[in-house]
């Protein structure tokens, strides 16, 4: 220190160093903070834009979007293709005399509309979607009429060597000596898979003068697989017959305490368990029911719509 400075002065001098030296001090301390934070943001934000995985949470939001939209796009289209096949099946359906039996223009619509309701997740697992209980009208069959019975199907089993011949007996009897149809069937299925089943079908001889329905039923046992229904036919009775409605007060009397044939005994005693079937319902939504007998799946189909309403709307028809 020079000898000539004043003291005063010299005190300012060294608070002055010293403060300087303070301020310095604190900015290497910054520095030395913020340098390895810079370095860490630069290594973030050099790993954002150069890695092509990574997604901002706006990228995944819309990438999301994209997904959904593109989903309901496929269900849309898929929903489209199912209703376009059930509207050519229904169509034919209804051109098709009921009575007439098989069609290969209506078998393969049908063999369609199994196949894509299958490939696309459409009326599936009949046995357990709850859409079975009600009552349907059968509006094709690819045999007689009366083979949507369940009660036939159970005869066959009986007599698988002569049930054939029979049939074709009575099948041959042309109109108007005898007239079959309209065919309908009840289901009250419960959340068990198992209920009740009534099958009916109009039967006329001589040209309508004499008609009865003949009434089938049977208890649905429970589900076999997802698209299947054992049932067990119990009785079998003509009932309304016109001829004993012509007899009066009688014909009622006689109606009204006629038994029903126990037709499921009677073939258990033929043949034991004969009277169990397999109803197999290939396709099923909220108005259109496609079944099989699981014993002929290859030869029988019938279609079925149905009566009244279901839910909110009728979907009896598209």
């Amino acid at each position: 220190h020079n000898e000539h400075t004043p003291p005063e002065n010299f005190l300012h001098e060294t608070m002055a160093r010293h403060s300087i030296a303070v301020l310095l001090a604190a900015i290497i301390g910054t520095i030395s903070v913020l340098l390895p934070c810079a370095s860490c943001f630069t290594a973030v934000q050099s790993f954002t834009l150069s890695n092509p995985h990574h997604k901002s949470s706006f990228s995944t939001k819309a990438t999301e979007s994209e997904d959904e939209t593109e989903l309901q796009s496929s269900l849309t289209s898929a929903s489209s293709r199912i209703e376009d096949c059930k509207r050519t099946l229904i169509n034919q359906c209804n051109s098709h005399k009921l009575e007439s039996g098989y069609s290969s223009s209506i078998d393969s619509s049908i063999r369609n509309l199994e196949q894509l309701g299958e490939d696309l997740g459409f009326g599936q697992a009949s046995s357990v979607s709850g859409l079975l209980s009600g009552k349907w009208e059968l509006i094709y069959a690819s045999d007689d009429i009366t083979r949507s019975s369940p009660f036939f199907w159970a005869f066959r089993r009986a007599f698988p060597d002569n049930s054939d011949q029979i049939f074709s007996i009575t099948d041959a009897i042309p109109e108007p000596i005898k007239m079959v149809g309209p065919a309908t069937q009840e289901i009250d299925l419960d959340a068990s898979s198992r209920g009740t089943f009534v099958s009916r079908v109009k039967v006329a001889t001589l040209g309508g003068v004499a008609t009865s329905i003949m009434t089938t039923r049977a208890s649905i046992m429970g589900a076999e697989g997802v698209d299947g229904l054992r049932l067990k036919v119990e009785s079998t009775k003509p009932e309304e017959s016109t001829i004993l409605k012509k007899l009066g007060p009688l014909g009622k009397l006689i109606n009204s305490n006629s038994q029903p044939f126990p037709s499921g005994e009677a073939l258990e005693r033929v043949a034991p368990g004969s009277s169990e079937v397999v109803m197999v319902t290939t396709y099923l939504d909220e108005g259109l029911r496609v079944t099989r007998n699981k014993d002929r799946s290859d030869d029988d189909a019938f279609v079925w719509v149905r009566v009244g309403d279901f839910g909110g709307g009728n979907t009896a028809s598209l």
